[in-house]
């Protein structure tokens, strides 16, 4: 019998699902967390294919769940940079072991990365503290 203080219910992820759950955002949440921390139009370059409008307001929504925080310097030109928060960065790890589920599920179908994602620099986990990229299925992605 399972003690009632036990049990693990999914009323926490609710609004932060509706957020992550969205094509982008668990790309923009690993690309930053990648750098450190990225300018829009960096981020742009490492998300390829995302518009501009789609960009913006999916760092809007993540900075609303306190997953992205958004720095703005008093330069000239004006200076934006976006790094993770310590949510942020819990996310992220969360979802490493997600993606290892999900390569050895996928194992026998394919051997390289999906053309939809295998094109965007920011589908890899790269551990900056390593300084290399966190393979993240048994055989080495496919993509370059």
């Amino acid at each position: 019998m399972q003690n009632k203080n036990d049990a693990v219910c999914f009323c926490p992820l609710e609004g932060v699902i509706d957020v992550i759950s969205k094509k982008w955002a668990l790309l923009i949440i690993n690309a930053v967390g990648n750098y450190g921390n990225l300018r829009f139009n960096r981020l742009m370059e490492e998300l390829k294919g995302i518009s501009p409008k789609t960009l913006a307001d999916t760092l809007k929504q993540l900075q609303a769940e306190e997953l992205l925080k958004r720095e703005s310097f008093a330069e000239i030109p004006p200076r934006v940079e976006y790094s993770l928060t310590k949510d942020g960065e819990g996310l992220r790890e969360a979802v490493i072991p997600i993606l290892k589920w999900a390569a050895t599920r996928q194992c026998s179908k394919r051997k390289k990365c999906s053309a939809s994602y295998g094109k965007i620099p920011a589908h890899r986990i790269r551990d900056r503290a390593l300084k290399k990229e966190t393979v993240t299925r048994p055989e080495p992605c496919g993509s370059a």
